[in-house]
């Protein structure tokens, strides 16, 4: 390694170093150990291959000094061939060990970044939904690949560079002592000139390095929200452009001022750092010439005094860095095991069953529940906060109880915020209840395997959340087995196969981020055709047409209506025309069921559920002329009902329920 090489090097490694202080660490130690074991031989033989590559970077300038000694000795050409050749052959072993530690380094790093990543990945995996709403996703990500990485790193770097420069280091300062103690003592005190110099200007760099990456963080977080759809559309509707691109163009100019700050620093560093190491040179020929010319020393030694005082530095400046380096790889180990630490708090027990075969009942009883607190569910570094909230959350279940019989519907309705939601969120068991119990098919969800709960309930959200991935293979989520007739039959149920036929890339079409490319009624649609899909035997619609324009409405519920045909239905609306041929309609305030009873008897009650639809109706109404609000009205509505009893076809009830929504909609219209 050149000076200028080594210089770099320095002043690298003082620039990454972390200045925290942290206790050292058994348990993380231990832990660690426990990933390393799998790949324990291969560590074995990184390590001695570490050490004879130092071996061999010693046995060159020595070789070296040889050559230049027979030279000037007048030693025959076969003496000065066999140390040029030996020269070569270690050359060759070096360059060959080099791959090898190499292979072996990326081997070992890489199969410990594959077992962290999976390992924190499945564990993530596991954690409730509160884990997902409190944290955020980019500091999450950022131990799956920063901290994951810098772990790594203490193996395939750290842990050979410190093995291979102790080794190099120790053999450097024998061999140089051996041939002249005084050009030894005179390197190692233009030392600090190379390592203090380095310190202070790494950590100078060190914060225009975190300052740049904060601005570039902020322009990271700008386009991302900026190039999604939704933030692209408030943009452009609120006609803001010149100021983001100011904004951005602002953050943009600091990070280039920073760049040349950072670029000026560090080559004036590396130029004066580059001329001491010449001048170190110089004072060694100079001193060791001195004593050559006396006869105090050899040409030869001369030389590879000169050569081996790379071989000092280079292994010194490493050393004088490894701690920090060290601890900085344990920091990463540490954030890392900080998640897997986290206890998942929905766990299976043991000897957990199956959901019953046939038809599946839906029972609360005496349910509460209250959402868990942060710090149970999150940690605060992936908050952003110094401390968790510890304080319990509050109730939002109190004594809920009412059963949902093998192939009925059961409405939820009631303000926003009344918890229907979270009655949904916990028949499958995204979170657990804290006193009572919530029954499918009469057992206790705590008491099912988890996968059979999920393949006996099917959940369509307003949302209609789809990956940017083909409609391929956000199908397949339901069922990974399915065949193309499974996904063209699944399509054809929920209304979506003509679309999907006319597109040009068909079942391999991209949906986009969030299925943005879809409008929200194919969005929903596509959903709906995945849950057909999985064919679960109990069905939750929470608002899955809150947010859809007439049209894709009538086009939804069509797909839902064969959705529901013969399944359990557990169905949340804020648009009471949409459940008004329901078994039952529960009405949910403030965390309990205040009514119960068919759409009928709930009216003649006069309650909050005959407010509720007063008022809904109230606001449908609009001064429109006759022309558009009478016969024509009711026309749309039967034809709408129409469309939604013609989807089903032959089932007479879930018939039914398509006239019923037409004709929902024809008095709508009408009133």
């Amino acid at each position: 390694m050149s000076m200028e090489m080594t210089a770099w090097n320095s002043l690298y490694h003082a620039m990454h170093a972390s200045e925290e202080r942290r206790p050292f660490s058994l348990a993380t130690l231990r832990r660690i150990g426990g990933f390393a074991r799998p790949h324990r031989r291969l560590l074995a033989l990184f390590l001695g291959l570490s050490v004879v590559g130092a071996l061999l970077a010693v046995a060159t300038p020595v070789l070296a000094g040889r050559v230049v000694n027979a030279i000037v000795g007048g030693e025959p050409f076969g003496v000065v061939g066999r140390l040029a050749g030996l020269i070569a052959v270690i050359a060759v072993a070096e360059a060959a060990l080099s791959l090898g530690t190499r292979w072996l380094s990326a081997s070992i790093g890489e199969g410990l970044i594959l077992h962290l990543r999976t390992a924190v990945f499945d564990h993530v995996q596991r954690m409730p939904i509160a884990f997902f709403t409190r944290t955020r996703t980019g500091a999450l990500v950022s131990r799956l690949n920063n901290d994951v990485i810098g772990a790594q790193r203490a193996f395939s770097d750290t842990l050979s560079g410190v093995v291979g420069n102790l080794v190099t280091l120790v053999l450097t300062l024998v061999v140089m002592l051996g041939i002249s103690w005084q050009i030894t003592l005179l390197a190692l005190v233009l030392l600090p000139v190379f390592v203090l110099p380095a310190r202070r200007m790494g950590r100078r760099l060190a914060r225009l390095e975190r300052e740049a990456a904060n601005h570039n963080a902020v322009m990271s977080t700008q386009m991302t929200e900026r190039f999604s759809a939704p933030g692209a559309t408030l943009v452009k509707l609120y006609g803001r452009p010149h100021r983001e691109s100011a904004a951005f163009a602002d953050r943009a100019g600091r990070v280039r001022d920073i760049g040349v700050r950072t670029a000026m620093v560090q080559s004036v560093f590396i130029t004066a750092l580059t001329l001491v190491s010449a001048l170190a040179l110089a004072l060694v020929y100079g001193l060791g010439g001195f004593y050559a010319l006396r006869d105090q020393l050899d040409p030869g030694a001369v030389v590879a005094m000169a050569l081996l005082l790379t071989r000092l530095y280079a292994p010194l400046t490493a050393l004088a860095s490894a701690r920090v380096e060290v601890m900085s790889a344990l920091v990463s180990f540490e954030r890392v095991f900080e998640v897997l630490d986290l206890p998942p708090l929905i766990t299976e027990k043991p000897d957990a069953r199956p959901v019953p075969e046939g038809p599946v009942s839906v029972e609360f009883d005496h349910v509460r529940f209250s959402y868990p607190s942060a710090d149970k569910v999150s940690l605060a570094s992936l908050e952003e906060v110094a401390t968790l909230d510890t304080r319990g959350g509050a109730e939002v279940l109190h004594d809920v109880s009412f059963r949902v019989g093998a192939g009925q519907m059961v409405a939820l309705v009631g303000s926003s915020g009344a918890g229907k939601s979270t009655i949904a969120q916990l028949i499958p068991r995204l979170y657990d209840v804290d006193a009572g119990a919530v029954r499918l098919a009469g057992q206790d969800v705590r008491d099912l395997t988890t996968e059979s709960v999920r393949d006996t309930l099917g959940l369509v959200t307003q949302d209609g959340h789809l990956f940017h991935e083909t409609i391929r293979e956000n199908l397949l989520l339901a069922w990974p087995e399915a065949t193309e007739g499974d996904l063209w039959d699944a399509l054809g149920r929920a209304r979506l196969d003509e679309l999907v036929a006319s597109l040009p890339d068909g079942l391999e079409t991209v949906v986009g981020e969030r299925g943005y490319r879809l409008s929200g009624g194919e969005r929903q649609r596509l959903t709906i055709a995945r849950l057909l899909l999985a064919r679960p035997r109990v069905v939750i619609l929470d608002e899955a047409t809150a947010h859809l324009d007439s049209t894709s409405e009538a086009a939804v519920q069509a797909a839902l209506a064969e959705a529901l045909d013969g399944r359990t239905a557990v169905v949340i609306a804020h648009r009471l025309s949409t459940v008004r041929a329901a078994d039952q309609i529960l009405v949910v305030e403030a965390g309990r069921i205040v009514e119960r009873g068919t759409h009928p008897e709930l009216l003649a009650l006069g309650g909050r559920y005959a407010e509720l639809h007063a008022t809904q109706f109230a606001t449908q109404d609009s001064p429109r002329r006759p022309s558009e609000n009478g016969a024509d009205g009711r026309a749309d509505g039967l034809e709408t009902g129409a469309k939604v009893a013609a989807s089903v076809g032959a089932d007479a009830s879930a018939a039914l329920r398509g006239l019923q929504v037409g004709a929902d909609r024809s008095r709508g219209m009408s009133d």
